[in-house]
């Protein structure tokens, strides 16, 4: 039988989104350029994110269809290069 996992996926979306908005919290941009260690967590969200959404679009692409504010390819996109380019991240994009 088919679960319907949607509300998962969107939580992970939500929570991932809300990790990396805190590991940022009160941060300049030039303290995040050289914090290896919030870098990576900040892409680690983005990895969850992207993943996430992903699988709303394959498995639910009429919930997908019927948000088009959520910005659904991008955030797709923004996983896939960071997964298959992780040494040419653009840490100004991120």
């Amino acid at each position: 039988m088919n679960e319907n996992r949607l509300p998962d996926y969107l939580d992970h979306m939500q929570q991932a989104a809300t990790d990396a908005c805190s590991f940022v919290k009160g941060q300049a941009k030039d303290q995040f350029l050289v914090d290896k260690r919030t870098q990576r967590a900040v892409v680690m969200s983005l990895i969850i994110l992207g993943e996430a959404a992903t699988k709303v679009m394959d498995r639910y692409a009429d919930f997908a269809q019927a948000h088009p504010e959520v910005p659904w390819r991008s955030m797709r996109g923004m996983r896939n290069r960071i997964a298959h380019g992780y040494f040419d991240i653009n840490l100004d994009v991120v």
